[in-house]
Formats: structure tokens, sequence, C-alpha cells
């Protein structure tokens, strides 16, 4: 294992949420899931990073002193270095060194399995890297293909840019095709009279175990940050036996990474078209508040942040402390559960089905005798209330509002 020392700055005005040593232990974790052992951390407080070195000329000069024969293979800091930050620091300490970023799309690359993933990532690394092509070609050779496999000079420099400009646009078509493909599988989920929910939260919080006990399905779901990256979608029915789609996303994190915005955005913004959110929490987390949240503000930027939502709590059985639950009132409607142990899954049911109890109305609807399949729909999703066969079916029926619009949309599409 890579002996690591991680760097961070603390200025307390940064955040208001996240403290320096809560943002350097996250940083820990994520460093300990690529197989680096972090053997130190450096804080240093101070108004801001330092242009040139991140930490101050000072404190760059004690931890040259601190390290130099300690045999550090990586130096971690907890902000986004700028090429230049990034190529002087290198320089002076004579070791690797890698920022935030650039450990999370390490992550997300080992991570990431289906084309989609891959292409979502390899789009992000090379957006983050095609600044610092100067500072380290070494990071090329892990793209493979060729890319930057020569040694610097001007002429290379360009030639290089090049490539991964090519590489960008290549990629970039092949995700315009996926998205197409996705955008008309959402077309035909949009017109299906059937409701739709996804399951959004901070990373490792417990999002793919809670699709499995709701859907019993067997999707991935390690205790791993950003187990899964490909939203999966599965179906589940609630008390009133109606039948939901229900799909998991990708987790949150703080500081996420604008490559990783940019090139996820389609796949994030999937959350858009679901009728309801489930937020989990891993509530036994001693940083639940913050990393909630960080989430929320992520859901704004997304447009997500109208959909009504359950806050649901998991992780009840390794809480300590029944202080834990003091605030959660703060969030309503929520639920305490345990998706691993399937505890009190039965009160998120019944959460659900009174949140989407609202949108039950009551319709008139008059459909062609020639639409009979639109009447065999409105009774399998509604409680039909009257109904009389003339010229048309007329049918009086208390539906969920979501559904009627999509019945009412088939109805008006095979008219057309």
């Amino acid at each position: 294992m890579t002996d690591t020392v991680l760097l961070a700055i603390d200025n307390k005005r940064t955040s208001e949420l996240w403290s320096a040593s809560e943002s350097v232990e996250e940083l820990r974790e994520l460093c300990q899931n690529l197989g680096y052992s972090v053997t130190n951390i450096e804080i240093q407080a101070r108004e801001k990073p330092h242009t040139k070195f991140y930490v101050g000329s000072g404190k760059l000069k004690e931890i040259k002193e601190i390290y130099k024969e300690k045999n550090i293979g990586l130096f971690v800091t907890d902000d986004d270095l700028s090429p230049l930050q990034h190529r002087t620091l290198e320089a002076e300490l004579s070791v690797k060194v890698m920022d935030r970023t650039g450990i999370i799309l390490e992550i997300f690359a080992m991570r990431a399995n289906s084309k989609e993933a891959q292409l979502q990532v390899e789009y992000a690394q090379l957006t983050y890297l095609k600044p610092r092509l100067t500072r380290m070609w070494t990071h090329l050779s892990r793209l493979g293909g060729g890319i930057g496999t020569r040694g610097p000079g001007e002429k290379q420099l360009e030639v290089d840019k090049r490539q991964i400009r090519n590489r960008m646009d290549t990629i970039k078509e092949k995700l315009l095709k996926i998205e197409k493909q996705r955008g008309l599988k959402r077309e035909r989920r949009l017109t299906t009279p059937i409701l739709t929910g996804s399951i959004v939260g901070y990373t490792n919080a417990g999002k793919s175990t809670l699709l499995n006990s709701m859907t019993e399905s067997n999707v991935t779901a390690e205790s791993k940050l950003f187990a899964t990256l490909d939203p999966t979608t599965k179906t589940f029915r609630i008390p009133s036996n109606e039948k939901v789609l229900l799909t998991d996303t990708v987790g949150f994190i703080q500081k996420l990474p604008n490559p990783l915005k940019t090139s996820f955005k389609a796949t994030l913004e999937e959350i858009n078209e679901a009728n309801f959110i489930l937020h989990v929490i891993d509530i036994s987390h001693p940083n639940w508040e913050s990393m909630l949240k960080t989430s929320e503000i992520l859901l704004e930027d997304l447009g997500s942040n109208k959909i009504p939502t359950i806050y649901v709590f998991n992780k009840i059985d390794l809480v300590k402390s029944p202080s834990t639950y003091d605030t959660i009132h703060k969030y309503h409607p929520n639920v305490c559960i345990s998706a691993s142990k399937k505890e009190s899954l039965s009160k998120l049911l019944d959460a659900i089905q009174k949140l989407l109890d609202v949108y039950q109305k009551e319709y008139v609807f008059r459909v062609p005798l020639n639409r009979m399949d639109i009447v065999h729909l409105l009774h399998q999703h509604g409680q039909v209330l009257e109904e009389e066969y003339k010229e048309l079916v007329t049918i009086k029926v208390k539906i969920n509002k979501i559904i009627a619009e999509k019945i009412m949309g088939q109805l008006e599409k095979k008219r057309v």
C-alpha cells in the first residue's frame, strides 16, 4: 500500500456544512478506497490556499523537513489544485501529488462497469487532464489508446491536446446516442400508467440496499463509496397494490468534481422525471446532517428540489445514542429504517402510500367504444364510481392524478 499524507486548508468561512477535519476524514476514506494508506494529516489554518504552493511557503518547508526521510509515495490535497499548484508541489516534494478531484475520478473509473459509465468517467478524466498536460505526462498513460505516450515538448503538447479533443468529441457523440436511447425509454415510461420514484442520497447511505430490500432484487450493494454508478430500476407495490418503478441513482458527495457533474448530468437528471423521491440518509454517521444538506444543495442544482420527498433515515441498527434522533423532526415526512435488516420497511411503504394518496382525485373519462384498452386501464388503476355505455363509454373514476394524466395522454395520442 502506498503511504500517503493528506494536506488541507482550514478556513472556517470556507464551508458552513463541513469543518476541515470532517472533510479530511472523508478524504481519508476516499484514499483508502483506492488502497492508499494514510499515515498522516497536515492541516494549515489560513485565509485561502497559496496561489503557488497550496499551503504557505513556511508550511511547505516544514512538511519537506518532516517527511524527507520517510517513504511517502503520495501527497493528496483536500481542495482542487490549479496546474501551477500541482506542478510546484510535485517539484518541491519530489513525489506524486493528487487533489481531491483526482482521487474521486480514480474511484469512479474503478467502479464504472457499464459502457455508459465508463464513457462518462473517461470524459470527466480528459476534461480534468487537458489543462494539466504541461504538468504531468504520466497520467495520460492510464487512458490507453496511445494518448500522450511520448515526451513533453511544445509540438508534442499540441499533438496530445488535439488527440484529447478528438477523443472527447468521439465520447460526446457516443454519449449523445446513449442519451437518445434513454430518452426514448423515458418517453415510453412517461406515457405508461405507472408511478415512478427515485432513490437519492449521499454516497454509501444504503440506497442500493434499500432498492434490494423493497424490490427483492440483488443489485450490487457494498459498504464502499460509489459502489454503483449506473441507475438501476426495479418494481415494487405499495399497500394499495399499485405498481411503482423505483430507480437507484449515483451517490452524492461534497465537492463533487465539476467534470463529473457535467459528464453525469444526463444520468442525474433522470431524477427530475420521478413522481416522488426517497432521500436516504445514514443516520448512524456522525456527520449525517451535513451529508443531508449537501445532497439537498445538489438536488436543488438539478432542479429536483420541488419533487415530493420522503426522508428515509437508514441504518438505525447502528445508532448508539438516542440523542441522534433529536433533530430529524425538521425533515418531514420521515421514516427511520434499517434497509439491511428490513426493519420498518412497512412504515416506509405506508409513508409512500400516504404521500401518493394526496394525488387521488375524481375524473370523468369519455372513451370511444373502440378504445376498451383505456377502459381496462381505468379499471386496473382506479376505483370506478360510475360507468355508462352509449356512443361513448362515460366513466367516473377515483384515480391518482399522475396515472390519470398518463392515461389521458395515451387516449389523446392514439386519436391523432
